[in-house]
């Protein structure tokens, strides 16, 4: 007889989401999927069944039929809710590619999905009544929004299920888009496929499932993120398990109701970046933690972000007291381009650390010290590659094959690899098609991160490219930059640099630019008379970049003229600005009076 515990994994006939869905409706109908944490006293929570899953995404994808969107392209505007699965499923079942994006709160946000629908050519948007309301005023003259169609879903009856035709759909379907965060004026659509998912989700089952448990997952990551779709959304559905979804907002007004809510309902599995683990360790008083039992929780993945040994040190010595224990870390490693995961520590095993020069580390050498060296690195394992995958240590200009312990570009290839970028065939030739010089085995994908294999586990090192992550969120130094030379008219065009460091346990934004002291307040300028003091330029920028990329900066150097470290042919090296930074040898503006050179003054 059929339980869920007995058949958690799907039969091997399923090459599709759709016929994953309907399968999974036909033998647990009534098992309730997912749940949605409201957090509000006058409201319960939502839950909804594999069968209404079913039922809804049917009635939703017969109305796009009839549309005639079948081959087309959607974009999904939703806020973290049950609304949103059954739209991402429906656009599944009627063959429309679904593109995941976040509903803007503010008309700031615009841009982004202005440059998506442009990418994409997609003509209608799926959303919610309220969504709609808020957000279609600020499509108005707006040439590439303003002639959308809008599709709420949250009104359509259950009861047109029933017209809905079923289509023929193969492994190699295209199943949705994964736009890459960062940029937003080039913003770039990873091509998903249904046999890219199913291959990645069956890789993270074998690391993480546990045997004769019917596991039972909580999530509060991002929807529209693969990290959350997939890893929060779609492996409960592959498996057959149920998950507790909160919106992210939940979760950063209250860390510790992630962990509540896994104590509350005997969680075995529940997925965060490293920043993640430092909140609650940091935030959790012992009254927010009295009552609390983490001993279900089996597998608790690290990812999307640089892992830091010390976070999963902090967070193992605040919570093992209730229960947590070490073997639940999975520190982990993927890139939408590989669909998510590439390789990770699979459930119950312990995580391996390498301790090494940390000098020789920033310089991308691996030297092993011992653990009670000085000027130490820990490096956290991210675990073997996933079943089916293969990863190269590849040296980034001569394309050769690295030994172990040698720092180079990861390469990854297998089904899990995404058919490349969304209408960019050059950049998919040269990111997703490349083969090694000595023996022409390929293609891989090149991922632009640093790291290398010992023992068959992955560490990283970094990255090759300059995109920084904070939060899970990439970001283009490139674009902050240009905000920056903006926020202030005294900064030098073309002498700014963009840059994350480590600081504690997470990462954190600098900015470094040069300042022109000759620049003179014009008359009736907003704040004329200290428009030239250190705070009120150091104001500005923080002011223009949280306005314009939703990111806290951390420190803000202000240089003289020639300050700036750039290559022979003017590039900004944002690598040498970060190491002047560091070692404090920056040259810094002489209108800081001695006192304010101080680091905790100039660098706000």
């Amino acid at each position: 007889m059929y339980t869920p515990e007995r058949q958690a994994f799907p039969n091997t006939d399923i090459t599709n989401l759709v016929a994953l869905m309907r399968w999974r409706a036909t033998v647990q109908p009534d098992d309730i999927a997912c749940t949605f944490m409201n957090f509000k006293a006058d409201e319960k929570n939502d839950d909804i069944t594999y069968r209404h899953i079913d039922a809804q995404a049917r009635a939703i994808a017969a109305h796009l039929q009839a549309l005639g969107l079948s081959g087309k392209s959607a974009i999904l505007l939703y806020p973290s809710g049950l609304p949103y699965i059954t739209a991402f499923f429906a656009c599944l079942y009627a063959r429309v590619l679904a593109i995941p994006a976040y509903p803007p709160h503010s008309e700031r946000f615009v841009p982004r999905i202005q440059a998506i629908v442009q990418d994409s050519e997609a003509t209608i948007i799926l959303t919610t009544t309220q969504i709609k309301a808020n957000v279609k005023r600020w499509f108005a003259g707006v040439p590439a929004l303003e002639h959308l169609q809008w599709l709420t879903t949250d009104d359509i009856s259950i009861q047109a299920a029933g017209s809905w035709k079923g289509l023929d759909i193969e492994a190699r379907t295209l199943a949705f888009l994964q736009y890459t965060s960062g940029s937003t004026s080039t913003p770039k659509g990873v091509m998903v496929s249904h046999g890219n998912l199913l291959h990645n989700l069956k890789g993270q089952a074998n690391l993480w499932h546990i045997p004769d448990e019917p596991g039972c997952y909580v999530s509060w990551l991002p929807i529209f993120h693969d990290m959350g779709l997939i890893a929060g959304i779609l492996l409960p559905f592959y498996l057959g398990s149920r998950v507790y979804l909160m919106a992210p907002a939940s979760f950063l007004q209250r860390p510790m109701r992630w962990l509540q809510t896994i104590s509350r309902y005997h969680a075995t599995h529940s997925f965060a970046p490293n920043f993640g683990y430092e909140l609650c360790a940091r935030r959790s008083t012992p009254e927010s933690r009295a009552g609390l039992d983490l001993s279900n929780w089996r597998v608790a993945m690290n990812g999307a972000e640089p892992i830091h040994h010390d976070t999963l040190e902090n967070f193992l010595r605040v919570f093992a007291p209730y229960g947590f224990r070490r073997s639940a870390f999975a520190p982990a490693y993927g890139l939408a381009e590989a669909t998510l995961v590439v390789s990770s520590i699979s459930a119950q095993a312990i995580s391996s650390t390498k301790t090494v020069n940390k000098s020789k580390f920033e310089q991308r050498q691996i030297v092993e010290v011992e653990p009670t060296s000085s000027n130490i690195h820990r490096a956290v394992s991210c675990g073997r590659v996933l079943d089916g995958q293969k990863v190269r240590i590849v040296h980034p200009e001569t394309r050769t094959t690295c030994p172990d312990g040698i720092v180079g570009e990861i390469w990854v290839a297998g089904p899990s690899n995404a058919h490349g970028y969304w209408q960019r065939p050059t950049e998919t030739e040269t990111t997703f098609h490349a083969y090694l010089t000595e023996n022409n085995e390929g293609p891989f994908l090149r991922t632009g991160d640093l790291g290398f294999l010992q023992d068959g586990e992955l560490f990283l090192v970094g990255r090759l490219k300059d995109v920084i992550i904070i939060r899970g969120r990439n970001f283009y130094p490139q674009d902050i930059e240009v905000t920056v030379e903006n926020a202030h008219p005294a900064i030098r065009l073309g002498t700014c640099a963009a840059f994350s460091i480590e600081e504690d346990n997470q990462e954190q934004l600098v900015i470094v630019a040069e300042v022109d002291h000759r620049y003179q307040a014009k008359e009736g300028e907003p704040e004329q008379e200290k428009l030239m003091q250190p705070s009120t330029i150091q104001k500005r920028i923080r002011e223009a970049v949280a306005l314009e990329h939703d990111v806290q900066v951390a420190h803000i150097g202000l240089l003289k003229v020639g300050g700036i470290q750039k290559t022979s042919s003017g590039k900004i090296q944002r690598s040498a600005c970060r190491a002047k930074f560091l070692d404090g040898s920056l040259s810094l503006w002489s209108g800081l009076k001695q006192q304010e050179k101080k680091k905790e003054n100039i660098y706000g």
